[in-house]
């Protein structure tokens, strides 16, 4: 039974290679790159088999080995994975459940991302290549990390098709995904301050001599602790790494054994009062779209989950800055602006976001202008509560209220601008987005370079549009305070300017290109 899993799994794999054209192109050069680079390790690794510091090569092994197992779990839970390997698919076979479990995880060792570990592992093995015995237990490690990763990566993605297996539970970890990773963000950075010249080894004897007490990098340090003459060190990693994949299998066929007696999860039904936005605003044409666009943005991940991120992405760009030296009063007019432009440019693909629900503007009639309105009003108001209320603190922060008018000026034409311009490609171009229930970070490929295009020129022409005020701003801070109100009028003038042609623009597009806007969502 577990040599017919193997063969299921491998016809599986061959299945890859019998769609398109360029999709077998880019599952090739995937393919090619993760091997490319394992064997580029490898060799690395060989290389260092007659490295006297065998201290630093087992830290950098066990830091970089606790990063690998950590991805094992975080990839199939947070961005999602297909399991074509699900215990349920084989519930009417009536195999024992110990049989089912060895099965699925001996199948799981055959796939891309185990072939690319296994090579690096070969790698760590040459490298402790040191003697006998420690050579020994550098074989034993690499069987324990290789397992280890497999039983992670089977029950990690068993959990998500289990345990996630509702819209909402999905949407939630997407988002807290986001967030983390967005979050993360800063500390990664801080890492960029390290002067590793001088002080970055002892950062990271530090921080290999936590991970190698842990179950993530216990199995890295084991060689490396024999190779340095603790060997008592490495027999008691030793264990540790053992009893992990012990405490692996036995959760691996728990689950095995509890997900083929359970029916999946189904999400819980919620009664609502009312029609929502729909009781709150009037019965207009531009109104009913409004009122569906606020809707989706409180109800669907894919649009909080954008908006949750906007607050945290000015850290991204004020910090490093900071840590180059920037003046911080400097640093205090970047985030309003950059709010406000990214704030806008979400709308650069929201037709594609209806996915096939575009049918009910393309059928009724309704008006391309009321379209467009209808979805820039939200994030339109949105761009306007985040100017009143964040442009005062900005110029408090810059320590000259005179700047207020500039910081106005410059965030409204952005938000404008990127407003209309989004309403007018939003229509012309939209391009494949995440299919509605799925998780915000399952974004399709699109199938040429429309999507770069769309989203490189909806950003670079707000940029365009908002450079006189910008320039206004700047010759402002020179000293003559009568430009900031120059970069008020200028912004707001060309920024509303913008905005209406693109609202005229983007109407006539969409009302010309129903047709064809639905026939793309149904494609994709």
């Amino acid at each position: 039974m577990v040599a017919q899993l193997v063969r299921l799994k491998l016809l599986l794999l061959a299945n890859m290679f019998r769609r398109s054209a360029w999709q077998v192109v880019g599952i090739t050069l995937g393919i090619a790159y993760g091997i490319g680079v394992s064997l580029l390790i490898t060799t690395i690794l060989a290389g260092l088999r007659l490295a006297p510091d065998t201290g630093l090569i087992r830290d950098v092994l066990v830091v970089a080995g606790s990063v690998i197992v950590a991805g094992f779990i975080i990839v199939p839970l947070i961005l999602g994975v297909d399991d074509s390997m699900d215990p349920r698919r084989f519930a009417l076979l009536g195999m024992p459940d110990r049989t089912l479990a060895a099965g699925l995880a001996v199948a799981a060792m055959v796939g891309i991302p185990t072939v690319v570990l296994g090579i690096g592992l070969v790698g760590t093995v040459i490298t402790w290549s040191r003697g006998f015995w420690v050579t020994l237990l550098a074989i034993i490690s690499a069987a324990i990390a290789f397992a280890t990763c497999v039983l992670l990566a089977r029950v990690a993605t068993s959990i998500g098709a289990f345990a996630l297996s509702t819209r909402r539970s999905r949407e939630a970890l997407g988002v807290l995904g986001i967030v983390l990773a967005v979050l993360s963000a800063p500390a990664l950075l801080s890492l960029l301050t390290i002067d590793w010249a001088r002080s970055g080894l002892r950062v990271l004897e530090q921080l290999a001599a936590v991970l190698g007490w842990t179950p993530l990098g216990a199995v890295w340090a084991v060689p490396g602790d024999a190779a340095s003459g603790q060997v008592w060190f490495a027999l008691l990693k030793l264990l540790i790494a053992g009893g992990t994949v012990v405490g692996l299998w036995y959760a691996w066929e728990w689950l095995v054994a509890r997900m083929l007696v359970t029916p999946g999860r189904e999400a819980s039904a919620r009664s609502y009062r009312g029609l929502g936005w729909f009781d709150v605003l009037l019965g207009t044409p531009t109104s009913v779209v409004a009122a569906r666009t606020l809707t989706y943005i409180f109800r669907d991940a894919r649009y909080w989950a954008s908006y949750l991120i906007l607050p945290v992405a000015p850290v991204l760009v004020v910090v490093p800055l900071g840590i180059a030296g920037v003046d911080p009063s400097l640093l205090a007019l970047i985030p309003v602006p950059m709010v406000s432009l990214f704030l806008a440019w979400t709308v650069h693909n929201d037709t594609a976001l209806d996915s096939t629900a575009v049918w009910m503007h393309v059928t009724s009639g309704v008006r391309g202008t009321a379209d467009r309105i209808g979805r820039l009003l939200p994030v339109f108001l949105v761009g306007v509560v985040v100017i009143a209320i964040g442009a005062p603190i900005s110029a408090m922060f810059y320590g000259d209220l005179a700047i207020l008018p500039a910081i106005v000026g410059v965030s409204g034409c952005l938000l404008g601008s990127a407003l209309g311009i989004g309403s007018i490609v939003s229509a012309r171009f939209p391009y494949p987005a995440v299919k509605p229930g799925d998780s915000p970070f399952q974004a399709p490929q699109s199938s040429s370079s429309i999507a770069a295009f769309v989203q490189a020129i909806t950003m670079l022409a707000s940029v365009v549009f908002a450079l006189p005020a910008i320039l206004f701003m700047l010759r402002g801070m020179s000293g003559l305070d009568i430009w900031f109100e120059s970069a008020l009028w200028a912004g707001l003038l060309i920024g509303s300017a913008v905005l209406v042609a693109g609202v005229l623009i983007g109407g006539a597009v969409f009302s010309r290109r129903g047709p064809e806007i639905l026939a793309a969502a149904q494609r994709a």
